[in-house]
């Protein structure tokens, strides 16, 4: 029997003025993406969640401040890899956030699919909207797009949040007539 999935409405708006915005980040991702959500920020007097979500580690335990208890999906490898990036990606989002002291931050380290892992903590910090980028650079990246799907695909498919997608590679469509 199916049951009735809550769609998009104007009574589900979550204004944008001091609400949260959760930004889905990478390792080796163009900080555009996260310029883009300061300037988003500073726009609304939004803080910002920088999040990251581990798909070789599987959510244990989901808290109501958006955090997580994790663990590898591989019992073989459980090693502590995922804390290096953790650091590495909290020093970076650190970095471009030293330039925006004006803006309130804060890192989550999640686990699973992105796209249900970042729902989960946009509706644990009531957030307004998502900031994510356009597509995973590199050829590894857009052969897991396809066969898994873009985030940004599932997140304006499976939840009532606006996603503000920030393009990361474009193509030129001016292409000029060369005449002989």
């Amino acid at each position: 029997m199916p049951h009735d999935v809550p769609q998009p409405h104007p009574t589900r708006i979550t204004p944008f003025t001091d609400h949260p915005i959760v930004v889905g980040i990478v390792p080796g991702q163009p900080d555009l993406v996260a310029l883009t959500a300061i300037s988003l920020a500073r726009a609304s007097g939004a803080t910002l969640y920088f999040a990251y979500v581990d798909p070789e580690r599987s959510t244990v335990e989901e808290f109501a401040d958006g955090t997580v208890r994790h663990t590898p999906l591989d019992p073989d490898a459980a090693g502590d890899t995922w804390r290096r990036t953790e650091e590495e990606l909290k020093e970076a989002a650190g970095g471009l956030m030293a330039q925006a002291d004006d803006v309130a931050w804060e890192f989550r380290y999640l686990a699973g699919r992105p796209d249900r892992a970042l729902t989960h903590l946009a509706r644990a910090i009531d957030a307004a909207t998502f900031v994510v980028g356009a597509q995973t650079a590199g050829l590894q990246g857009r052969v897991r797009e396809l066969l898994e799907g873009s985030v940004s695909f599932h997140l304006t498919h499976h939840q009532h949040r606006p996603v503000l997608i920030v393009p990361l590679q474009v193509v030129d469509w001016y292409q000029p007539v060369v005449r002989g």
